[in-house]
């Protein structure tokens, strides 16, 4: 007497059917939870580098100007005393999409704004695609 053992193509089916759905139902769960916790992540960026730009004030006596960005962080400004960097590595200036951190003092001089585009890269936005931003004070 002959045993067939093994799976016929229609139990094979079957399985590889419900692994389907299930990485149907799963997919855009776990997409959703990553997006998230980028935002998360590029919140908690804006929020250190706000920290290394006071640390450089509290150095220098100022807050980079404009013209010298976040990049007085990495790079000491010509004739600056007190300069004590770098404050930050490189890729801590790049949000969790790739996008370059922006910084934007007021016009005293007095405050800033860190701003990330977020996800879609473009100003404007709502919901989880909208800019991200920390500021002083």
């Amino acid at each position: 007497m002959k045993s067939d053992e093994g799976y016929t193509l229609t139990e094979m089916l079957v399985v590889i059917g419900i692994i389907c759905l299930i990485a149907a139902v799963l997919t855009p769960a776990v997409l959703g939870q990553m997006n998230h916790a980028r935002i998360k992540t590029a919140q908690l960026q804006l929020d250190v580098v706000v920290a290394n730009v006071e640390t450089f004030r509290s150095d220098v006596g100022r807050y980079p100007t404009r013209e010298e960005g976040l990049r007085a962080l990495l790079v000491e400004p010509a004739g600056l005393e007190g300069w004590a960097g770098p404050y930050v590595k490189e890729k801590s200036l790049k949000d969790p999409w790739g996008g370059d951190l922006i910084y934007l003092p007021d016009a005293d001089t007095r405050s800033f704004r860190i701003e990330s585009l977020g996800p879609t890269g473009k100003a404007g936005g709502s919901g989880a695609d909208r800019p991200l931003f920390a500021s002083s004070r």
